[in-house]
C-alpha cells in the first residue's frame, strides 16, 4: 500500500510505452451479460463526470438514512467531508432491512476447513448481532470506544464487525495469523478497550493458538484494554476463569436479549481503523468514516461484480484485509447478497479446496489475487477441471497488477471463457475499487485494469506534475506516470489515527492538493490504464524505466515459469541492474541453461535493456499472509542488507533460503 517515501522517485516523463500496453487480445462481454447486467449503458461514465457529487448522492440515497444530510461533500485537501450532517447506522443498512425485507433469505454462507459449515440467514444474522452488540454494551463497550478483533475466518468475524457498527464502536481488526508483538501494537496504538478473539482458528490441518497469543500480548502490555471476549472454535484453549478481563462468547452472547436498537452515526463518525504497513515506521491505522465508505462499497459492489440479491459472491480474502471488509462484509451485505466466508487455505484438504466449495455451494462470482491465480497455474488444470465450475457468471482480480497470461488462464480454465473478469485496482486508503471494468459495458485487455470507475478522476503525471486527466474510458496519448487521484470520492481516507501529518506527508505532499497512490500507471494509446505497482518497483535502468510487473510478466509468460518477482540492485554502471526470483513449474530444473534461455526470453519479449543481470531459482517467494510478494525483502537480500520488517511474511523461513541461495551464487 501507499508509503512514505524518503528516496527520490524515478521521473517517468521519458518512461518508454511498456511491451505490457501492447496488448491487442481483447474480450468483450456476452449478449447473454449484456443483456441483463446492471449496468450496460457506457453513458454512465459521463453522467458521473457531468456532476460527481450529485451522481454520488445518488448512490447515497440508496441507503437508508435516519437524518438527511445537508451537504454532499465540503473537501479543502487533505481533508475531506461526505453526506454532511446526514445519520446512518452500517449494521442496519447491511441486516436489518434486508431481514425486514426477507427474514429468510440467506446472508453468510461458511465453509470451515474441517468440513463443517453452516448458512445463516438475514433474520438469524440480525439477531446474533444484537445479542452481541448488548454483550460488548454489557462489558463496557459503547459509542466512540475501539475494540481490536483477532479472529479466525468464521461467520462471529464479520458478526463482530457488524456488531461493532451496531452499537457505535470503531473496529480494529486484526489479521489471525498476527504475533502478539502485532496485535499488541495496533491494539495499544488504536487505543482499544476490548479485544474480541477465539480459542484459535484451523489452518492446514492445525490449530493457529489465537487465546494464546492474546494472552501474550496483553503480557507485553495493553494498558486500555478491559475485557476479553473469547470465542470457542477449536476447543484447544481455556479461558482463565480467575482473570476478570476474560469472558467467554458461549457463557455470555446467547444470553443476551435480540432487541438491541441501532447506534444513529454521524456520516463522519469512525466506522473502522485498518492497519496497513509500510516499509518503515510502525503500521498506520487508516481511518474510514460511515456514510461515504458505505456508499462507496455498496456502489462499487453493486457496479463491479454486477451484483444481484441472489449472487453467491466468494471472496477469498480475510476480513484482516481491506478487500474482506469492502467486499465480504460491507459492499455485498449493503446490496443484500449472499457471501461466501471460508476458513483455512486454498490447498487444505487438497488443491482444488476453492473449485469443491464452489461447486458444493454454487457460487456465481469469484474475487482473488493474482498471487492465487498463479498458484493455481502452477498446481495443474486438473484440480479444477475435476469439478463443475458452470454457476460461476462472473471473475474477479484483486491484490496486485496481474500478468496477461495469469489472466487468460483465469478466463479460459476458471470462467471457460464465459464470464467476464473484472481486474481492480484501490487501497486500503481508498476504500473502495477505483480503477476497473464494468463488466456489462467493458471491452476487457488481459492484464489491464482498464478505466476509473465512474466518479473517480486518475491523473497519470510526470515528476513536474504534468499529464492527462482520466474519467471513463478516454483516448489520450499514451503515456506513463504516476497514478494520481485529483477529486475527493466519498470511500477515501480520513487520515491515520492519531497522526494527521503523517497522513499528509504520505499521500498529499508530492502533488500539491492532489492524493498520490504510491503507484506507477501507463495509459496505452486506446484509453486503458495499466497498473505498474508501487513506484520503488519501477526500476531506473540505464536511464530507462523499467516496470518489475513487465519483467515478471514477460518471465511467467515461459512455459517453465510459475511465479516470478523482479527488483532492481544498484549496479555502478546503469544504475540499477535487474535481479529475478524465479518459481519454476513441477518437474522443472533450474541450471544454467534454463537461466539463460530465460534471459533472452525477457529481451526478446521487452528489449535487451529489461534482460535480467541475474535469476535466481527458489521453492518458494516470499509473500506476506495475504499472499502479496515482499520485493522489499528480495532488495534486501540483493543489496546485502539488514532484513526490514518481517512480521507480516506467511513463513519467515523463505528469506533465509533465499539469502543461502543468493549468496551462494554471488560467493
Amino acid at each position: 500500500m501507499s508509503q512514505n517515501h524518503t528516496d527520490p522517485i524515478p521521473a517517468t516523463d521519458h518512461a518508454p510505452v511498456e511491451s505490457l500496453m501492447h496488448e491487442h487480445r481483447l474480450f468483450a462481454p456476452s449478449a447473454e451479460f449484456v443483456a441483463q447486467a446492471n449496468v450496460s449503458d457506457p453513458a454512465i461514465y459521463d453522467e458521473a463526470d457531468a456532476d460527481p457529487e450529485a451522481w454520488w448522492a445518488s448512490w447515497a440515497e440508496k441507503l437508508s438514512w435516519v437524518e438527511p444530510w445537508t451537504t454532499v461533500c465540503e473537501f479543502n485537501a487533505p481533508d475531506a467531508k461526505w453526506f454532511v450532517g446526514g445519520k446512518l447506522n452500517v449494521c442496519y443498512n447491511c441486516v436489518d432491512r434486508h431481514a425486514e425485507a426477507d427474514p429468510n433469505r440467506r446472508a453468510i454462507v461458511w465453509e470451515g476447513e474441517p468440513g463443517d459449515d453452516r448458512t445463516i440467514t438475514f433474520g438469524e444474522l440480525k439477531d446474533e448481532i444484537s445479542q452481541l452488540a448488548n454483550a460488548l454494551k454489557a462489558m463496557g463497550v459503547g459509542k466512540g470506544d475501539r475494540v481490536s478483533i483477532y479472529m479466525p475466518m468464521v461467520p462471529e468475524l464479520a458478526m463482530a464487525m457488524l456488531a461493532c457498527a451496531r452499537i457505535g464502536a470503531a473496529h480494529s481488526v486484526v489479521f489471525g495469523g498476527f504475533t502478539a508483538e502485532s496485535l499488541q501494537e495496533r491494539t495499544n496504538d488504536a487505543q482499544c478497550k476490548a479485544i474480541i478473539t477465539a480459542d484459535g482458528g484451523w489452518r492446514r490441518g492445525s490449530a493457529v493458538p489465537l487465546l494464546k497469543i492474546t494472552r501474550a500480548a496483553l503480557e507485553l502490555g495493553c494498558p486500555t484494554v478491559e475485557k476479553v471476549l473469547v470465542l470457542r472454535r477449536t476447543g484447544m484453549d481455556e479461558i482463565d476463569r480467575h482473570d476478570e478481563r476474560f469472558v467467554s462468547w458461549h457463557h455470555v452472547v446467547p444470553e443476551q436479549s435480540t432487541d438491541c436498537p441501532c447506534e444513529p452515526m454521524d456520516s463522519e463518525d469512525m466506522l473502522f481503523i485498518l492497519y496497513t504497513s509500510g516499509s518503515t515506521g510502525k503500521p498506520k491505522g487508516v481511518v474510514h468514516t460511515t456514510g461515504g465508505y458505505l456508499t462507496g462499497v455498496s456502489a462499487t459492489a453493486k457496479l463491479v461484480f454486477d451484483l444481484k440479491p441472489d449472487d453467491l459472491h466468494f471472496c477469498t480474502a480475510d476480513c484482516g484485509w481491506i478487500t474482506g471488509h469492502s467486499y465480504i462484509v460491507y459492499g455485498p451485505l449493503a446490496n443484500g447478497a449472499t457471501v461466501l466466508m471460508y476458513e483455512g487455505a486454498p490447498d487444505t484438504p487438497d488443491k482444488d479446496r476453492f473449485w469443491q466449495i464452489i461447486e458444493k455451494h454454487r457460487a456465481t462470482i469469484l474475487y482473488t489475487a493474482p498471487t492465487a491465480i498463479r498458484t493455481f497455474m502452477k498446481w495443474g488444470d486438473e484440480y479444477p477441471n475435476r469439478c463443475d465450475l458452470s454457476s460461476l457468471r462472473l471473475l474477479g482480480s484483486v491484490g496486485e497488477p496481474i500478468n496477461p497470461e495469469a489472466w487468460i488462464w483465469y478466463h479460459e480454465t476458471i470462467g471457460k471463457g464465459n464470464c467476464p473478469l473484472v481486474d481492480t485496482w484501490w487501497q486500503t486508503e481508498t476504500g473502495a475499487i477505483m480503477v476497473t471494468p464494468l463488466p456489462g459495458i467493458t471491452v476487457a485487455k488481459p492484464g489491464s485494469a482498464t478505466h476509473p470507475f465512474p466518479g473517480i478522476s486518475i491523473r497519470v503525471l510526470t515528476e513536474e506534475g504534468h499529464g492527462p486527466d482520466i474519467r471513463g474510458p478516454k483516448a489520450e496519448p499514451a503515456s506513463s506516470g504516476f497514478l494520481v487521484i485529483d477529486r475527493p470520492w466519498p470511500s477515501m481516507t480520513r487520515g491515520i489515527f492519531g497522526d494527521h501529518d503523517r497522513f499528509i506527508k504520505t499521500y498529499w505532499s508530492r502533488f500539491d492538493g492532489k492524493y498520490f497512490a504510491g503507484d506507477g500507471i501507463s495509459l496505452d494509446e486506446d484509453g486503458y490504464l495499466w497498473l505498474l505497482g508501487r513506484v520503488d518497483d519501477i526500476m531506473l535502468v540505464a536511464g530507462h524505466n523499467i516496470s518489475t510487473m513487465e519483467v515478471e510478466s514477460a518471465l511467467v509468460s515461459h512455459p517453465a515459469v510459475a511465479e516470478a518477482a523482479v527488483i532492481g540492485k544498484t549496479h555502478d554502471v546503469k544504475g540499477q541492474a535487474i535481479s529475478a526470483f524465479v518459481t519454476l513449474r513441477a518437474g522443472i530444473h533450474g541450471d544454467e541453461a534454463l537461466e539463460k534461455t530465460l534471459k533472452k526470453h525477457v529481451g526478446e519479449k521487452i528489449g535487451p535493456i529489461a534482460r535480467p543481470d541475474d535469476i535466481f531459482f527458489s521453492a518458494e517467494l516470499p509473500k506476506t499472509r495475504s499472499g502479496k510478494i515482499m520485493r522489499r525483502l528480495l532488495r534486501d537480500v540483493a543489496e546485502g542488507r539488514a532484513l526490514g520488517d518481517t512480521t507480516t511474511l506467511a513463513d519467515p523461513s523463505v528469506v533465509n533460503a533465499l539469502k543461502n541461495v543468493y549468496e551462494d551464487k554471488e560467493g
